[in-house]
């Protein structure tokens, strides 16, 4: 017992400093042990330490027996932690906690058959007439306490507490309902009707549930709804014959007594009867007909709606499937009739409005009947099961959390709306549960004591409550309460017949009615062109909705209304969707074709602002170049990227346009950061300033002005001279620029700076002179190299000289390659080498008659024209330059600008969806579809041919073409 009261935040440390003297020295310390690790892990060791003194002093055998057992001390202190009523069934029969020990079944869900065979072994066969109500009672609580330590011990989810609660009822009712009906056949006789054909036959009682017991989702404490129904009006056949109406009268009445009796050990259940046709006023069993007579012509639309969860619970089930086989055409329409809605909505309003006058000022919230709560749930589940379960019989069932995911999986409800709902749904329901198996009482609210509040946030079940105290608690109450309302005004307007558009209506076929089948899904439901969240924007933005009725999203649909949550919270933007069409359609696109950028807008709505900017592409990268530090810089650069990529895709701009725009925004982010990077340089080296400007000089896609989103830019820094002092000063400003460009922030990375292609690589000095690159170029460079400085320029820096200086470096590999006649031999076998090396998996750029044969092609013929120099120019004005001088007939140099766009549009498309440059086509038919779409906008029309005609075949014949081209050239 050493260190308990010291480690352990007793709320009542004086009774727990009693409560340990009194157990004393008893109990071994290795026990101590474990009860003080264990009280520490409880949500409320107070009651726990209490009640396990007066076990020991009230069961000493059954104490030393659980001494023993640390399964069982766990057990038992659980218990005590969190039911009262419970823990004071232990202690008046210990052998309870015995029996869930040595049962072997806490990992699993008890059903109902199983469930009466354990009463009849409990209550034996010596009961002739039905059991006493006590019998019945104790053994509903012997149960409970298996089911409390399955929920809190997280053996078992909701759904199954829920279902075991329901299943341990039906076992109940069914076995009461036996006994009490054989015990009054006994004296009456067997009830019997004659049949339309004039056949006696045996009259049947059938037993519905409705509400929770119905729907499999009972509580620890509720009143369980009932209907009572038998087959027909008729007699008995005994020495002393009443009438059906009599004899299931007082079946009805008996059980209903049975049930409901108090007793030491609690009551079973309240039986509330009051669902039944005509309510109080109604007979208390109905025969069937009569049934079918009033829910056809007399029942108000509520009533109709309670049936959505009816189902038989005991008795006979033919008899009760009868009644819900008739009734579930009124309960379901085939078509999207909002006065269903209504009546519903107008229910709930009531509901709400009562609970509101008879609340006192200082109770607690209600997590049933408050607005958001368990009952607005339900109530939508129930509104949107009534308007489309006639078209969709999939989404007919009475349980909530299973009617959600039928809902989800119809299209019904979008998956945000759907993870709200339930994660609501099971946070209350559980919240309900841990107020009601405390006492065993039907209540839903919230203790008003901070003490009692702190205690049940501890008792839900781990990660639902956040850190388990009484503030996170009211906090998540308050955000899924809040959710639930918006959700619910959400779907309920969404359903209203204002704005729908997409949804074909059913025909109510009999094949739709009566399918059963999960996985079939009428057509009109299998891509939902509008969502509830979509249809919502009819009331809070008709601009936006109808911009979206003209765009409709598809693969983006999700991530979209991920987007419209946030947005709603931002009325500006709201606003600025609403008003402005051509926004809101190219923010649809987005979602539609690129996950990269729609997690973006996801989290930062407001980069809406850049898509919508005025300026022209000069004016923004001039705001980027004169940025005042890198932060700064950063979120300029990449909020100009997006804007890039929306004019790319929804203005469909030519892809080189696009790849040239990028490229300025990367020269303007390296201009910046060269000129930051020199002045802190410089002020670190107490004011020293340089002679010369160092050259940034880009190579390869950026050096061609090719750059796109997720391109590495390679980079060399050169200067002019060779003294010491200015090589440490430009390698320092090197570090920096390298540093600035490429380290990730919170707001994000610009690029990647890789500096590999400097002289010697990697061994190399990061800056190095012009003489430098000179004599290297011309004694030690491999051909890759050389002919790699051949898509370069200065970018920062002394532009002026750094042009001059890449003319004369072209002078030096021109007559190194060029002039002695090696290029065509070095290149061919350089592009062999990558494609061994690379071609598997970036077949698109490295791989046979990939855009590598394109770009080596026209390098040599760039060698073999003379060593001209080209300042700036991509593939496309490479090609026209080329096609001039004479090296390349019409046909093939058409050929090559066809293949050259067809090979940036795939890599530029695949940079777009996914914000990474990707190496081949996705196998996905979903993404190769977005991909082929994409492909469609920055190619010619007719490109790619009809619709039906796969990329992929396309790509195959242009890399065939592509390598005949090679080849002629190079030599096959």
């Amino acid at each position: 017992m050493h260190g308990l009261l010291e480690e352990i935040d007793f709320q009542n440390p004086a009774r727990a400093r009693d409560d340990v003297a009194r157990l004393g020295n008893v109990i071994p310390e290795s026990v101590w042990n474990q009860v003080r690790v264990l009280l520490a892990s409880l949500p409320d060791p107070d009651e726990a330490l209490h009640f396990f003194e007066r076990f020991h002093h009230e069961a000493p055998d059954a104490f030393q027996r659980v001494a023993r057992s640390p399964t069982a001390l766990h057990y038992l202190l659980t218990t005590f932690s969190y039911s009262n009523f419970l823990s004071e069934a232990i202690l008046r029969d210990p052998q309870w906690l015995f029996d869930v020990l040595s049962s072997g079944d806490l990992y699993r869900v008890l059903s109902g058959e199983e469930f009466e065979l354990r009463l009849e072994a409990f209550l034996g066969n010596d009961f002739a007439q039905p059991p006493p109500a006590l019998a019945l009672a104790r053994f509903r609580r012997r149960k409970m306490l298996r089911i409390l330590l399955r929920d809190v011990m997280g053996f078992g989810t909701l759904s199954d507490i829920t279902e075991e609660l329901s299943n341990l009822s039906d076992a109940l009712l069914e076995f009461s309902y036996r006994r009490i009906s054989e015990g009054l056949a006994r004296k009456y006789g067997t009830p019997r009707y004659e049949d339309d054909s004039g056949t006696s036959r045996e009259c049947q009682f059938a037993v519905l549930a409705l509400g929770k017991l119905g729907g499999k989702e009972l509580n620890y404490s509720s009143d369980i709804d009932l209907m009572f129904l038998y087959s027909a009006d008729g007699a008995t056949d005994g020495a002393d014959p009443i009438t059906n109406r009599e004899f299931f009268k007082k079946v009805a009445n008996q059980l209903t007594d049975l049930l409901s009796t108090y007793t030491q050990e609690g009551q079973c259940y309240r039986v509330d009867l009051r669902l039944r046709p005509d309510g109080r006023l109604g007979e208390v069993a109905i025969p069937l007909e009569g049934a079918k007579n009033y829910y056809g012509k007399r029942a108000r639309d509520w009533e109709l709606q309670m049936l959505i969860k009816a189902r038989v619970a005991a008795g006979s089930r033919e008899a009760g499937r009868e009644l819900l086989r008739f009734v579930e055409p009124l309960i379901y329409s085939t078509t999207l009739d909002f006065r269903a809605v209504e009546s519903v909505s107008a229910t709930r309003e009531r509901i709400g409005e009562k609970l509101a006058s008879r609340r006192p000022s200082r109770s607690g919230i209600d997590v049933k009947l408050t607005p958001g709560g368990i009952r607005d749930i339900e109530f939508l589940v129930q509104c949107l099961q009534r308007l489309h379960g006639g078209r969709t019989p999939w989404v007919r069932h009475g349980g909530t959390l299973m009617s959600l995911f039928r809902l989800r999986d119809r299209g019904l409800l979008s998956p945000t709306e759907y993870s709200r709902l339930a994660s609501a749904y099971q946070f209350l329901r559980n919240l309900e549960h841990r107020l009601q198996f405390y006492q065993d009482q039907q209540t839903h609210l919230l203790p008003a004591d901070p003490r009692s509040l702190e205690i049940l946030a501890r008792k839900m079940p781990m990660g639902s409550a956040g850190e388990a105290s009484a503030e996170s608690l009211a906090r998540q109450l308050r955000i899924h309460l809040d959710e639930v309302r918006e959700l619910y005004a959400r779907v309920i307007h969404a359903q209203k017949p204002m704005y729908y558009s997409g949804a074909a209506p059913s025909n109510g076929t009999e094949a739709d009615a009566d399918s059963e089948d999960p996985d079939r899904q009428p057509e009109n439901h299998a891509q939902p062109a509008v969502t509830n969240l979509i249809r919502f924007l009819d009331r809070k933005a008709p601009g936006l909705a109808a911009a979206l009725s003209r765009r409709p999203l598809n693969r983006g649909r999700e991530r979209f209304e991920h987007f419209l949550e946030k947005v709603f919270a931002l009325p500006e933007w709201l606003d600025r969707l609403d008003r402005d069409a051509a926004l809101a359609e190219c923010t649809a696109d987005m979602f539609e074709y690129s996950r990269y950028y729609s997690d973006q807008l996801i989290r930062k709505p407001d980069l809406l602002e850049v898509m919508c900017s005025r300026g022209s592409h000069e004016e923004r990268c001039r705001e980027v170049e004169a940025a005042s530090e890198v932060g700064e810089l950063r979120r300029l650069y990449r909020r100009q990227m997006l804007r890039i990529q929306s004019e790319s895709l929804c203005g469909r701009e030519p892809i080189f346009t696009t790849l040239e725009k990028t490229s300025d925004l990367a020269d303007a982010a390296i201009s910046a950061v060269y000129r930051m990077s020199v002045a802190q340089t410089s002020q670190a080296r107490d004011g020293y300033v340089p002679r010369n400007p160092m050259m940034v000089i880009a190579i390869g896609r950026l050096g061609m002005r090719e750059f796109d989103l997720a391109s590495d830019a390679d980079l060399v820094f050169v200067i002019r001279g060779d003294e010491p002092e200015e090589r440490l000063f430009w390698t320092a400003v090197a570090e920096r620029i390298i540093n600035a460009i490429g380290a990730y922030t919170g707001e994000g990375v610009m690029f990647t700076v890789d500096t590999r292609l400097r002289p010697n690589g990697r061994e190399g000095a990061l800056v190095q002179t012009e003489s430098g690159y000179k004599e290297y170029f011309g004694k030690h460079a491999e051909a890759w190299e050389g002919i790699s400085y051949m898509k370069s320029r200065t970018v920062a820096g002394d532009v002026d000289r750094g042009t001059i200086f890449l003319n004369e470096l072209q002078e030096v590999d021109w007559r190194r390659y060029g002039q002695s006649g090696r290029s065509r031999a070095e290149l061919r076998e350089m592009r062999a080498r990558l494609e061994r090396e690379q071609g598997a998996r970036n077949p698109l750029k490295a791989g046979r008659g990939g855009y590598y044969d394109i770009d080596f092609a026209l390098m040599y013929l760039r060698l073999k024209g003379a060593g001209i120099f080209y300042k700036v120019l991509n593939t496309p004005a490479r090609i026209d330059v080329i096609e001039k001088m004479g090296h390349l007939d019409r046909e093939d140099a058409n050929f090559l600008r066809q293949a050259g766009t067809f090979y940036r549009a795939i890599d530029h498309g695949l940079r777009l969806t996914s914000g990474q440059a990707e190496g081949q086509i996705p196998t996905s038919p979903s993404q190769l579809e977005v991909l082929s779409e994409l492909v469609r906008r920055w190619t010619p029309a007719g490109f790619l041919g009809e619709p039906e005609v796969a990329l992929p075949e396309k790509l195959v014949a242009m890399r065939r073409q592509t390598r005949d081209i090679f080849e002629r050239l190079f030599g096959g």
